[in-house]
């Protein structure tokens, strides 16, 4: 089995006259939790987007578990993402917009949606409209679905935005029991603390250029 689970090769991103990423050339073995660091702006939310398929790099080519992303698959397969706030159905329960999309694909049923709330901490038999639901709550119930259907590969873009330090201690043990699984995670965090204790691999963006790859 390859090792690496990403490989980004020369990959620029441009929006009319901006280069928002320049020549990122990047391997991120499976297995392991990799840290994205950077400021607003620096590029990391793009790269991601790049990576899952979301958008289409300007030039250069990332490969995700062997597969060329836009070439051989539009989006890699065993995915689960947080990019930006998650969306849900506000009128409707937690478990039950969770069961929405777990219908889709049909590789969730009931009994797992129920496992994954109880992982992040939330109740599955909660009535409580999602529109009542706290930015906590919220960021736990879409942590809940990136990892529903049991990925190889979760992708997590400021995961603990809206957590209290409760919530903070809950996600970051589940990430960890996550990669004793053998998942690989990417994950930005403006949290020094954080990528410290999680991640195995750290690396900095800034001004859209990949300026260092250091062993946490």
């Amino acid at each position: 089995m390859e090792e690496m689970m990403i490989k980004v090769e020369h990959v620029e991103k441009q929006f009319k006259e901006v280069k928002v990423l320049k020549d990122i050339n990047v391997c991120l073995e499976r297995g392991k939790i990799h840290g994205l660091i950077g400021r607003n702006g620096s590029g990391k939310t793009v790269l991601m987007k790049c990576i899952c398929g979301f958008m289409k790099p300007t030039a250069g080519s990332i490969t995700v578990a062997g597969k060329r992303v836009g070439k051989d698959v539009d989006i890699p397969q065993n995915l689960g993402v947080i990019i930006e706030a998650p969306g849900f159905l506000p009128g409707y329960s937690g478990f039950k917009n969770l069961k929405f999309l777990a219908d889709i694909q049909k590789k969730a049923d009931a009994a797992r949606i129920t496992e994954v709330m109880e992982r992040v901490g939330l109740d599955p038999a909660s009535k409580k409209h999602v529109s009542k639901y706290s930015l906590g709550m919220r960021q736990r119930l879409g942590i809940a679905q990136a990892i529903m259907e049991d990925p190889d590969l979760l992708i997590l873009d400021e995961p603990m935005n809206g957590l209290d330090n409760h919530g903070v201690e809950d996600i970051r043990a589940l990430l960890l029991s996550l990669k004793e699984e053998g998942k690989t995670i990417l994950i930005a965090s403006h949290s020094a603390e954080d990528i410290a204790v999680l991640c195995d691999t750290v690396h900095e963006m800034d001004a859209g250029v990949l300026t260092s790859a250091a062993e946490a």
